[in-house]
Parts: C-alpha cells; sequence; structure tokens
C-alpha cells in the first residue's frame, strides 16, 4: 500500500472517492461503481437463491461480497497496468474503479512497440491468472456451498474480463496489443492507433447486434424472447458497452492526432524577445526601450543583472498610456517562482507537461547556460496549438523501433 496515510473520504474533481495508494498511485472509486455493486449484489443474490435456497435473505449479504472480491480482482488487473508502467518509467495518474471494470491512467506512451505490447498484455494474463487461482480454490471446497458458489463465481467473472479485454480493438487491452503489432510492422504508431482504432469500432457494432443475438441464440423461432424485459436488459446492456468502446476508440484516435501535432510546440520558436530592465524603470521608458530592439516582452532583474521577475502582459495593458512614465514596471511584475524558468528546448510534450505541472500566464525561457533567451506566454502557446490541430494530419513516416 501507499506510503504516507490517505483520508478515505478524500475526493478528486472527476475522480470519485479516494480508497488508498498501491505503488504511490492513487485508487479512486467512481460513484458508479455503486450502483454496479447493487445491481451485482441484486442479480447475483437473485441466482443463489436457487442453487441455495436455504441461505434466505442472507444471500444478499453473500451476493455483496462476491461484487467487492469481483472489483478487488479487476483492481489486480488494472495494477498489473500500473506495475508495468511504473518499471516503463511511464507515470500514472490514478487507478479508478468505475462503471465497467476499471481504468489505469497513464499519462505518457510506450516509446516501443514491445513495451506497448507487454503494457497491455499484464492485464489480461492476470486476470487469466487470477481464474486459475480460483479454479483450484474450487478443488478444494464442496460443491453447492457457498465458497464454491463464490470461487465459481470468481473464475468465471475473471474469465470473462480477459476475454472481454483481450478483443481487437480500442481502447481495450486487446486493442492496445492490436496497436503495437502493427506499429511493430508499419514502424509508424500513428498507423497503428488508426487500425486498432477502426478495429474498435466494428467491435462496437459488432457488440450491439451481435451480444443480444448470441444471448438468445437458442430461441431464434421464439419472438417472445425477443420482447420480454431480459431481452430489453441485453440490449441496453449491449449499447452501453457498444457505446463506450465506441467513444474510446475515438478518443484515442484524437489523442494520438494530437500527440502527432506536438512537436510543432517548441518553446524556442514561440518566445518573444524580452529586455531586461530594473523594476525602478518607469513603464513608458521599458517599453520604448523594447520597441528600439524589436521585443516583445520585459525582464525585470537585479542589481547584478539576474533575472527576478517577469511583466505580465496583462499589468501592462491595464495601464493608461498617460500613466505609463509615472507606473514602475516592478508593480507590474510577477516573481519568479519554482517552475517559471524553462528550457529553450522544451517542445511537445515536455513542454506541457512542464506548463501544467506550474500553471502561469508568462515564463522565463533560459539557454542551457542560463542566458535570459526571452518570455513565453500562454496565449502563444495556445493559438499554437490551435493552429497545429487545425492542419492536416501529416504523412506517417515509418520509425524503427527496436
Amino acid at each position: 500500500m501507499g506510503k504516507e496515510p490517505v483520508p478515505p473520504q478524500e475526493k478528486e474533481a472527476g475522480g470519485g472517492i479516494l480508497m488508498g495508494r498501491v505503488f504511490g498511485v492513487p485508487v479512486y472509486v467512481a460513484p458508479s461503481w455503486f450502483l454496479v455493486a447493487a445491481l451485482i449484489t441484486w442479480f447475483f443474490g437473485n441466482q443463489l437463491d436457487r442453487v441455495l435456497p436455504e441461505l434466505g435473505i442472507g444471500r444478499y449479504l453473500v451476493s455483496l461480497f462476491f461484487a467487492v472480491a469481483f472489483y478487488a480482482s479487476v483492481l489486480v488487473h488494472e495494477l498489473a497496468h500500473t506495475f508495468a508502467a511504473i518499471r516503463f518509467d511511464l507515470p500514472v495518474r490514478r487507478i479508478q474503479l468505475q462503471f465497467f471494470g476499471g481504468v489505469s491512467e497513464i499519462e505518457k506512451e510506450s516509446q516501443t512497440p514491445g513495451r506497448e505490447f507487454v503494457l497491455a498484455g499484464v492485464g489480461p494474463l492476470l486476470s487469466l491468472v487470477l481464474a486459475g487461482v480460483f479454479w483450484l480454490g474450487m478443488l478444494t471446497v464442496e460443491a453447492g456451498t457457498v465458497p464454491g458458489v463464490l470461487l465459481a463465481g470468481l473464475m468465471i467473472s475473471n474469465l470473462i474480463v480477459a476475454a472481454f479485454n483481450l478483443l481487437p480493438g480500442l481502447p481495450l487491452d486487446g486493442g492496445r496489443m492490436l496497436r503495437a503489432v502493427v506499429w511493430k510492422l508499419s514502424g509508424s504508431p500513428m498507423t497503428g492507433t488508426v487500425a486498432a482504432a477502426w478495429s474498435g469500432r466494428v467491435l462496437a457494432v459488432a457488440v450491439l447486434v451481435g451480444f443480444p443475438l448470441a444471448t438468445h441464440m437458442g430461441n431464434v423461432t421464439d419472438r417472445g424472447s425477443f420482447t420480454g424485459l431480459e431481452s430489453l436488459t441485453d440490449a441496453l446492456l449491449a449499447a452501453i458497452l457498444a457505446a463506450i468502446i465506441w467513444t474510446g476508440a475515438g478518443n484515442s484516435l484524437r489523442m494520438a492526432r494530437l500527440r502527432e501535432r506536438l512537436p510543432a510546440l517548441n518553446a524556442r520558436a514561440l518566445t518573444r524577445r524580452a529586455v531586461p530592465v530594473t523594476g525602478e524603470t518607469p513603464l513608458s521608458e521599458a517599453l520604448r526601450r523594447a520597441n528600439d530592439s524589436g521585443a516583445r516582452a520585459l525582464v525585470v532583474v537585479d542589481p547584478d543583472g539576474s533575472p527576478v521577475a517577469v511583466v505580465r502582459e496583462a499589468g501592462i495593458a491595464g495601464v493608461p498610456q498617460h500613466r505609463r512614465p509615472w507606473v514602475q514596471v516592478g508593480t507590474l511584475a510577477q516573481d519568479l517562482a519554482d517552475g517559471m524558468r524553462l528550457s529553450a528546448d522544451l517542445s511537445g510534450e515536455g513542454l506541457l507537461d512542464h506548463l501544467r505541472a506550474t500553471p502561469a500566464t508568462e515564463y522565463l525561457v533560459v539557454e542551457d547556460t542560463g542566458e535570459i533567451y526571452g518570455v513565453l506566454s500562454t496565449s502563444d502557446v495556445e493559438r499554437a496549438f490551435i493552429d497545429a490541430m487545425a492542419r492536416p494530419s501529416p504523412s506517417p513516416r515509418p520509425r524503427s523501433s527496436p
């Protein structure tokens, strides 16, 4: 478990209830989990009434235990992904248990197709291992008892989790494995993503149409089997599953296209040239110097010439023209806090990660030698990002991968 205690009711926006930390990664339970747990408790409890009628109302307590144990198995599945990601030096934001299973939010893509394949495959593999463990457990207990029924249910449910996740379409693990294979063969991660995403969309349609038909395969000639409550439930479940797969495939494709364009975001290219001024310099004089040198930003320096603050663009715009000779630039500056200095060589995801870690309106951009290069405005980054996303996708070029 985590190295530090965590309040059990701590919440994160959109994350749900924080239950603890494993490998240093927070584990959240989404509100939708409680709905699914209640449904599992109800349906499994009704099945127990047929197998173990002597349990009476206690069957729902046993069913609730099954629901919790099942999601514990899902958590183990996600922990396999998380452990592999950590071993590959990929940051994991959180694990979330939600409506249909769970998700490990890994913030970066794998560097090679081999790592992508391993990262995707360890989850279903561990679910299969758990199914085997529960099967071995069944051999040690008597069939038709509470332990026997619970172990059988957990074995079957883990087999289903493994089989479902191995289906070859994004966002499922099987889709990521397919992406890795196509990436390896083509040399292009984008080609792999496009193939796996479209496979996911085909899979979504197949689930939408095929799942209700498969559940009534033995009653094809019975029209009533397609109009009852059970049929409506199957159709609703199929629609939800299909929507999740279709949406996840589309999101994977959009994220891949976004990452493809990220190299266009380069700190050096986006940085505004700046002139150094002391904090006591009148704003009008500082702007005159900037105009004479063709600069578009101001950096406040101390008497030794070391940068101490960046003048905010919004602060300059808020000072009327007639007041500028009487306003010192130091009063419009933001002190350089930790993270507000960034390298001129930052680009792509590295640049965005830095800006997300230290939110600000302006940043001091420096060379590796510490020399002032200029000022980067987040508004310039946002415009460049929008322009990059609006441009057509570049033709995929094969990339060699180990």
